[in-house]
């Protein structure tokens, strides 16, 4: 398994770090640079063009692993290649349409988000055409199952789910390294689950969501590089956009439960994405009773919630990903426990969500 993990995170960090810099220098030029205002942490123009780098990361080890994978016969896969993943070249080929569908709305949305750091879009275009997507993917097959035969249920779940997580992961990209280190935190502990939970069909682990995953993170850690406080360039919405909706497809693509897995494994997603779902549902609550639009931007931040209560940017960072972290890792047993144990973790999570909440509504009362 140690070949999958170094060949799905190396290639995709190198081609990812390399990117940003290259971003860095033109990103400037093609008017991707996000000003300072009075609801920003920075005080100096920074490029915003990250989210192309993190494409880039992604989208080239696929193409190149496309080509070589054209080269190869199946029924005949050359030494070099590992038994276990040559027993698998005719999956991957099979799999490469969908792959590349996947790809292509991600560009898609990417884009999108480039041209919003660009000129600025007003909401209702840019959730249209993200909905756009979303049908689109829902209609070509990714969707949730939830262990019943209603089409239109599932169809309009699923797409309120890549639209959700597309938002959310855009929301919480307000401070250096927030969005990104949270995305890679909810990518590895999702990749760690595939490769634990077999599919329901094969008994094997789900290689290929857990290698698309892997990517996903290689490309993030490359990203972050750049990112880390002070950071010297910004995702910018083309990069949370894409980030939340690989995220999303990730989990429509995954098997959670079924067979021989107990249903309840199917809220594995909750438990790795419960903190970006908190920090979104508090910003559109706190916008809303505001009179506000919930996709107006301000400070309501969980991330400025937090240092609000004191905390520097860099203590808010890390203590977001350390909740992440904690969410997350009941994930990794909710296909191993009955439903005590399930409810057990789920009251973690809760807990851990009640906690933040009281403390951030101690904070406001103090001052």
């Amino acid at each position: 398994m140690s070949w999958l993990v170094a060949g799905s995170l190396i290639p995709s960090l190198v081609i990812c770090w390399a990117a940003a810099w290259w971003v860095r220098r033109v990103g400037p030029r093609w008017g991707l640079v996000d000003r300072p205002d009075t609801r920003k942490d920075h005080a100096q123009p920074m490029p915003t063009g990250g989210g192309l780098a993190i494409w880039l990361g992604v989208v080239v080890p696929f193409a190149l692993g496309q080509v070589v994978l054209a080269c190869l016969s199946p029924e005949s896969p050359p030494s070099w290649i590992p038994d276990v993943l040559a027993m698998h070249l005719p999956g991957l080929i099979e799999q490469s349409g969908r792959l590349w569908t996947l790809l292509a709305g991600g560009t898609v949305v990417m884009i999108l988000g480039l041209i919003d750091d660009r000129r600025g879009l007003d909401w209702r275009v840019r959730l249209g055409v993200e909905t756009l997507v979303a049908v689109a993917m829902v209609w070509d097959g990714w969707r949730l199952s939830l262990f019943m035969d209603v089409p239109l249920l599932t169809g309009v779940l699923s797409v309120g789910w890549i639209v959700l997580l597309i938002n959310s992961f855009n929301m919480l990209d307000n401070m250096d390294g927030l969005s990104a280190g949270v995305a890679a935190i909810a990518s590895t502990i999702l990749a760690v689950v595939m490769l634990m939970v077999p599919d329901p069909v094969t008994n094997q682990p789900q290689l290929f969501v857990g290698g698309f995953l892997l990517v996903l993170v290689g490309s993030l850690l490359g990203f972050l590089i750049h990112n880390r406080p002070p950071a010297r360039l910004f995702m910018g919405d083309g990069g949370s956009y894409l980030v939340g909706y690989f995220l999303a497809m990730a989990t429509l693509s995954a098997t959670f439960a079924g067979s021989e897995l107990p249903p309840h494994a199917i809220l594995a997603p909750l438990c790795v994405l419960a903190v970006p779902l908190y920090d979104t549902a508090t910003v559109v609550y706190i916008r809303l009773r505001a009179g506000r639009s919930p996709f107006e931007g301000d400070r309501s931040h969980f991330s400025h919630r937090l240092v609000e209560l004191g905390m520097t940017k860099t203590q808010a960072v890390l203590t977001i990903y350390l909740a992440t972290a904690t969410c997350g890792l009941g994930a990794l047993l909710l296909h191993q426990v009955q439903w005590t144990g399930a409810c057990v973790i789920l009251l973690l999570v809760a807990c851990v969500l009640l906690l933040v909440a009281i403390l951030e509504t101690t904070g406001h009362r103090d001052g």
